[in-house]
């Protein structure tokens, strides 16, 4: 580990790399069916603040905060997924940005929105400020073997009748709808696993940063992870957690 250190790879900067080899598989997951979708800086978004008052305001531990924020935001791609994925290519990822700012926004007023329902004053999210003092719950072995379970997930995804439709639909939408393949199911199902797994992404980083805001989850973090699949290659689950780690790693 002195190596590493020497180098700047602490402990703690080994925690951000897996957590970004993660977001780098939740978008691997989209581009590998031909959906070019930005909406993973939103969702990340959505599983940090969930997350977040999981533990702070309802002193529940980190797996259920982590359940939580997934199951979140896979609910909220459902209605998102059906009419944007119609869209195709940089249409597609135009959509997706709107409702990555869409979330940011609404993170921001979402206290005022609260308070007009209820009629008292709320403080979940405290809009610009974001939320700080938040416990370090996140460990290393969390993010190695949630890392390790999803790429064998995806690896056996991949290898099944269901990764095969979504390498036809990559290649070719319309012979695939023609060879039977329920082309908006499955892009519908690969949109909500994608968001689940940025969800949890933001949960992880949301234990460790400490503090969150509405702007860490916008355009500028969906091209990150965007970056993390482009410079590894999305020919193999492999290319995204190798850019995720080093893109990570090289600042440092």
């Amino acid at each position: 580990m002195d190596i590493f250190r020497s180098i700047g790879i602490t402990p703690i900067v080994f925690q951000f790399m897996l957590v970004n080899a993660i977001l780098g598989l939740s978008i691997y997951l989209t581009l590998s069916t031909g959906m070019f979708s930005l909406a993973n800086a939103g969702f990340m978004g959505i599983g940090a603040y969930t997350g977040v008052i999981m533990t702070q305001n309802y002193d529940q531990p980190l797996w259920i905060a982590l359940i939580a924020g997934m199951l979140l935001a896979g609910l909220i791609a459902i209605p998102i997924g059906l009419p944007v994925l119609r869209l195709r290519d940089i249409y597609l990822a135009i959509a997706t940005i709107g409702f990555g700012e869409v979330v940011r926004i609404f993170i921001l007023n979402f206290d005022k929105i609260a308070e007009a329902f209820v009629g008292e004053r709320v403080q979940l999210t405290r809009g610009a400020l974001g939320i700080s003092g938040i416990p370090v719950l996140t460990q290393t072995w969390h993010l190695l073997l949630f890392l390790v379970v999803v790429s064998y997930v995806i690896v056996r995804l991949s290898r099944s009748r269901f990764g095969r439709s979504m390498a036809a639909i990559r290649q070719d939408e319309q012979a695939a709808a023609n060879l039977g393949i329920n082309v908006v199911l499955t892009k519908n199902i690969v949109f909500i696993l994608s968001a689940m797994l940025a969800a949890s992404a933001g949960v992880f980083n949301a234990h460790l940063v400490r503090t969150i805001q509405p702007g860490g989850y916008g355009f500028n973090q969906a091209v990150d992870i965007l970056a993390y699949a482009v410079l590894g290659g999305t020919t193999t689950f492999v290319g995204p957690i190798v850019g995720g780690l080093a893109l990570t790693a090289l600042p440092n």
